[in-house]
């Protein structure tokens, strides 16, 4: 993107002063596309929202509610700030996610912008409380500190427009960071991409393809994949040529993850947060002259609101990156931070605020299936089937971003864990009640008409076929049974 410094705002971009009339497009833009991935997070959401959390899903947040109601009394609100405790009912956790879609719409179309935005983050954060653990990914933090910051965008101060590059790095170079410090031996000897394809949560159809390159060629990508997220993040504070260079670098390498995985809309968030590494001059230069005026569009800021924002966002400036630097201290050091400090910052993390990013710091080199089986009577079984996870071995991968099932992600972490996750543990049982919400989250229920008396758990490991097996045998995938995941089935009425 380049083009000739015809205005004084250009002379500042150049010179790297520029104001915040230079990031007037930019910001326009940014806010409308941030309102279409809150449509796709809302929407994602509201097809699932009952089998997650409803009242017959896997872990019904009115149960949650009335224990911490009878057993923490007022402090429940803040151990749990959620808007379902006025109403938690099936019908206000769908009406949540359509309001959400509502409100990203009025974001996108810049109608009631402001209060859109508001609506939209305290409906996120509201969900994302109630859905524990199905909405704690890192994407769902991100959503929620960007979704944060914007709140503050066109108070016209160049602080906030540096808050969301320093998102932006912190989001890339922790990532990186984390790979380097978990003492995964993939990273270390270049070597994760070499089975980061077959492995990941849910491959798409170009997965199988990419596992099927070279090895020096993954190997080079694992490389590339340390540079761009540890040396590429420090260029986005470097003059506007080189952050236009760590944004072209950072996009590219987001369509590259996009193009082999399905990790729902993260990879286009973080294409968006790119936005602030160019100006309103180099945005101009390639877009087409009827969206030039969409920046004239925002509603006109008075000076007492433009001063009282640069105040408000001076001071959340401060707030953000002394947290942050505890943060940094902790990751590197790989020790909590203690006292007073560690537990502001863990009031803070709970609200995501501020949030740690560390994607893939280590990364398995198998995979391995649970499927689930029931039956009436411990003999004959009957296989329960998941949507999007793999099962068949001649089935190709999906399609699924930027859609998220967080029944099938949450699978993938089962076998990888020490311990029993207690979500699994509840979803067994629902599946054993038969509870319509949770086996609404599955292709196929065995048991429509009955609820099974046993459900057994069976591990497989998938691995993908070669190019000849594939060939031969027109299969995606070859199976290998492993034996039972637990040594004993679920029995209904308890283990």
């Amino acid at each position: 993107m380049s083009a000739q410094v015809n205005n004084p705002a250009d002379v500042q971009a150049d010179t790297g002063q520029s104001s915040f009339e230079a990031y007037q497009l930019v910001s326009a833009i940014f806010l409308r596309l941030l309102g279409v991935i809150y449509l796709i997070a809302f929407a994602s959401l509201a097809v699932q929202i009952e089998g997650l959390v409803g009242s017959d899903g896997i872990i019904p947040i009115v149960d949650e509610l009335a224990r911490l109601e009878a057993t923490v009394g007022t402090e429940r609100f803040f151990q749990l700030p959620t808007l379902f405790w006025f109403n938690a009912s099936d019908f206000s956790l769908v009406a949540a996610c359509i309001s959400g879609c509502i409100a990203s719409l009025l974001i996108m179309f810049n109608r009631w912008q402001r209060t859109a935005l508001l609506v939209a983050f305290v409906l996120y954060f509201s969900l994302h409380k109630a859905s524990q653990p199905f909405l704690n990914f890192q994407w769902d933090g991100l959503l929620l500190e960007t979704g944060f910051l914007a709140l503050f965008l066109g108070t016209r101060t160049r602080i906030i427009i540096w808050l969301f590059r320093w998102l932006l790095f912190r989001l890339r170079f922790l990532s990186g960071l984390s790979k380097l410090t978990s003492g995964d031996p993939t990273w270390a000897g270049f070597t994760a991409l070499n089975t980061y394809f077959e492995v990941q949560p849910l491959p798409n159809p170009l997965s199988w393809y990419a596992h099927q390159l070279p090895e020096w060629l993954l190997r080079t990508g694992t490389a590339g994949t340390l540079i761009v997220e540890i040396l590429v993040p420090f260029m986005m504070f470097m003059p506007r040529r080189w952050r236009f260079a760590a944004a072209w670098i950072t996009i590219f390498w987001q369509l590259l993850i996009i193009l082999t995985s399905n990790h729902n809309w993260i990879n286009l968030l973080t294409i968006v947060l790119c936005l602030f590494l160019f100006d309103d001059r180099a945005v101009r230069s390639v877009l087409p002259k009827r969206f030039h005026t969409i920046a004239d569009m925002q509603p006109a800021q008075t000076s007492a609101i433009r001063g009282s924002g640069a105040f408000v966002t001076g001071v959340l400036a401060v707030f953000i990156l002394s947290f942050n630097v505890a943060q940094f201290w902790s990751m590197t050091t790989r020790q909590p931070v203690s006292g007073s400090l560690g537990t502001v910052l863990g009031a803070i993390e709970s609200y995501r605020l501020v949030n740690t990013y560390h994607v893939f710091p280590t990364m398995t080199t198998e995979r391995v299936e649970l499927e689930l089986s029931g039956s009436y009577d411990g003999r004959e079984w009957k296989q329960y089937r998941f949507k999007y996870k793999p099962e068949e071995p001649d089935e190709n991968p999906p399609l699924v971003m930027p859609h998220q099932p967080r029944l099938d992600w949450q699978m993938w972490f089962v076998p990888l864990q020490t311990k029993q996750l207690p979500w699994f543990e509840q979803f067994v049982y629902a599946l054993l009640n038969n509870a319509s919400g949770a086996t609404s989250l599955l292709q196929h229920n065995p048991f429509a008409d009955a609820p099974p008396r046993f459900i057994r758990v069976d591990a497989v490991r998938y691995t993908f076929s070669t190019p000849e097996q594939r060939e031969m045998t027109g299969n995606w995938w070859q199976r290998e049974p492993l034996g039972p995941f637990l040594p004993l089935p679920w029995v209904a009425g308890g283990r």
